[in-house]
């Protein structure tokens, strides 16, 4: 099982609405099965630390390409990402494994 997180950095007072997009867009990968439940997290401008900033995290039992055969994108979540990319500045995606108990070492 990994953990992934995709980060945005968001141009100057435009995390909440980032935020928004990315919420709407995680929903039409949901609702097409390709999403497990996920979470957004940001922060603006309010809080201590990295600002205009915008966190995807979700988890997946695999880590496969977009770009499969067979594979088709929502047209709606691929219109959304375009509203996102005119906000934001970079992006980064992490990949993590989960920790189970099945990995635990004595």
């Amino acid at each position: 099982m990994y953990v992934v997180r995709r980060w945005y950095t968001t141009k100057p007072g435009e995390a909440r609405r980032v935020a928004t997009l990315v919420q709407k867009q995680a929903e039409a990968y949901r609702a097409a099965g390709q999403r497990s439940e996920f979470r957004i997290s940001y922060n603006g401008y309010t809080l201590p630390g990295e600002q205009n900033v915008v966190c995807l995290e979700w988890t997946d039992k695999s880590l496969e390409s977009p770009t499969r055969d067979g594979h088709t994108l929502p047209v709606e979540a691929l219109e959304l990402g375009g509203e996102v990319r005119n906000l934001i500045e970079s992006q980064r995606i992490e990949f993590l494994e989960l920790f189970t108990p099945e990995k635990f070492e004595e």
